[in-house]
């Protein structure tokens, strides 16, 4: 009987703080608009924990969320849905 291939270990303990950064346009409605992805999957964010962060020339912002990751599912799903959200340039 072939041996079965054993599941891969996934580096993070969940639950878990995790990190997310997200860069796009510096435009209105960006931050609310990835607020509001990230509480889809992790409602209990924590407003006064969010980063941001202008690019030098003023035209970017970088916002860093920390979710409580609870499972690789979970964060698969945020991170599609933040990479394909149309504000978005690149998710970290």
């Amino acid at each position: 009987m072939p041996e079965r291939a054993a599941e891969p270990v996934s580096p993070i303990e969940y639950p878990s703080e995790f990190p997310i950064k997200v860069m796009g346009a510096r435009v209105d409605g960006f931050v609310e608009a990835i607020v509001e992805v990230a509480r889809r999957f992790d409602p209990r964010i924590d407003a006064g924990r969010i980063e941001l962060r202008p690019s030098s020339g003023g035209n970017y912002l970088g916002i860093t969320l920390t979710v409580t990751a609870t499972s690789r599912e979970q964060l698969d799903g945020l991170y599609r849905e933040l990479t394909s959200h149309p504000m978005v340039k690149v998710v970290l």
